[in-house]
């Protein structure tokens, strides 16, 4: 089984969310770009708020290709603190990959949401979606991050993941819904017909659509 794109993906989740359809405390935060379209859907079948929530890695300097912690939408940073000590990573350095990172957190933000404010998600029930999940980092960065801010309860939620990646987050939050847990999974856009990248306008039309469709 396949997914024939994104949209489809998203309707596919969606039909296992639908116990969250019509709830007033629920809302959907799409992983940009590639979650955002099947977010897009699960928020349009549940009829809840839809909002983007950036990640960015802090990258060790001179392995930036190792997390050291992250950034994320609302201002929320996060670190491994067995990292940045056991590789002796200074404050000067942590300061100098935060302001780096939170520039382009930002300009994302204002290429997707213009000056919207990001959705409150404070004792609601907060959906992450993205479009699959491999090795997970990213999607455990975003709940990290998004702990801080406060939901009353957090599921992920994707089209496809790694078998051994979903049950990994089934200890880290309060819910997971995977629709496919293939194996050998080897990569997300395997599931997919057409998994082109979705560009930044892309991103901005759905939020568009998602916005008028919830306004009062």
């Amino acid at each position: 089984m396949r997914f024939r794109d994104r949209a489809d993906a998203g309707r596919a989740l969606a039909a296992r969310l639908a116990r969250y359809a019509g709830r007033p405390d629920v809302l959907v935060l799409g992983l940009p770009r590639g979650g955002v379209p099947v977010a897009f859907e699960v928020a349009r079948a549940l009829g809840a708020p839809l909002d983007v929530f950036v990640v960015r890695k802090l990258g060790v300097p001179g392995h930036e290709e190792l997390a050291m912690g992250a950034l994320a939408s609302g201002g929320v940073r996060v670190l491994n603190a067995e990292i940045v000590s056991g590789l002796g990573v200074s404050e000067e350095e942590i300061a100098a990959a935060t302001a780096r990172e939170a520039e382009e957190l930002a300009r994302r933000e204002r290429a997707y949401r213009g000056d919207a404010p990001p959705l409150d998600v404070a004792g609601k029930t907060a959906i992450l979606v993205d479009d699959g999940l491999a090795t997970g980092a990213t999607m455990h960065a975003a709940v990290a991050a998004l702990r801080q801010r406060a939901p009353a309860r957090i599921v992920v939620a994707v089209p496809t993941a790694a078998p051994d990646t979903c049950a990994e987050f089934r200890a880290a939050v309060d819910e997971v819904e995977c629709v496919m847990t293939p194996e050998p999974f080897v990569a997300v856009g395997l599931w997919y017909t057409h998994f082109e990248a979705t560009t930044d306008d892309e991103v901005r039309a759905l939020l568009a659509r998602a916005r008028a469709a919830t306004r009062p």
